[in-house]
């Protein structure tokens, strides 16, 4: 039996059977499991600024926790062991996608960049999508969920509260109209993803790797034409606001998700 605390916590905390190696990341949040900890912390992450938000969260892991910035991440090696992995995965995935029938998205897309501009700024455009993507992996399912996971024992906490903020992150109704509820629920289950895969694998290297394969694919290659795209080879032939030519393309994306993380999933079995 775990033992119980005083405070109404146990110090025997168990998950799910799927989630026990979610206990490598937690059990070093669990030393000062304060929410008053969390709070001030996410407000030094926010006072840091985006810019700097793996700054802000190493500097809040260390100020108001007394832990280190890989115990927040997972450690370095089996990270970038899992994200290889992943990645290899997905890579496969996207070959076997392009291997498919030819499909159409109504009207062609439109240039965006000169092919060997976008080849020359790609480095640098990879580099910064894998900075954006690690940033927010690092913020909502490194710093938050385990602070979360070290107070609370549902695992609805830690998976629901993060993945909730996330998307309210994505609630851009100035851009995409009707369509911004919608595009908050994807945002928000596509947390929830990211956020069993980090309880899985015991680093955030999976959830890296499907949030930058994600978000290079809609910020490099094809974007949206109202939204983040200087740095696309291809601009999608419709805005983020088009409720008719939107909406069955969100239904194949959200599709596209839940493979990318089941082949995550059997990734990280290896």
């Amino acid at each position: 039996m775990p033992h119980r605390r005083s405070d109404g916590h146990s110090d025997g905390h168990r998950d799910g059977p799927g989630y026990r190696a979610h206990e490598a990341l937690v059990r070093f949040a669990r030393r000062q499991p304060q929410l008053w900890r969390l709070l001030l912390g996410l407000g030094l992450v926010a006072a840091v600024g985006f810019a700097f938000l793996t700054l802000g969260v190493a500097m809040a892991a260390r100020l108001f926790h007394q832990r280190s910035f890989a115990s927040v991440t997972g450690h370095l090696r089996p990270l970038l062991r899992q994200f290889a992995s992943v990645g290899l995965y997905l890579t496969g995935l996207s070959v076997l996608i392009m291997l498919l029938p030819p499909y159409s998205m109504g009207p062609p897309m439109t240039p965006n960049l000169p092919v060997w501009t976008w080849l020359g700024l790609l480095p640098v455009s990879v580099a910064a999508v894998l900075v954006q993507t690690s940033s927010e992996e690092i913020l909502f399912r490194g710093y938050i969920q385990q602070a979360l996971a070290a107070r609370f024992r549902s695992p609805a906490v830690w998976l629901l509260g993060p993945s909730a903020l996330f998307a309210l992150g994505h609630y851009l109704p100035a851009e995409a109209g009707d369509n911004a509820l919608m595009i908050t629920g994807w945002a928000g289950l596509f947390g929830v993803l990211m956020a069993d895969l980090t309880a899985r694998a015991g680093t955030l290297g999976p959830a890296m790797a499907v949030h930058f394969f994600n978000n290079a694919a809609a910020l490099l290659l094809f974007a949206s034409p109202t939204s983040l795209n200087g740095l696309a080879l291809y601009l999608i032939p419709f805005e983020m606001a088009d409720v008719q030519a939107l909406r069955p393309w969100m239904a194949v994306d959200i599709a596209l998700m839940l493979v990318s993380w089941l082949c995550a999933r059997l990734a990280i079995r290896r």
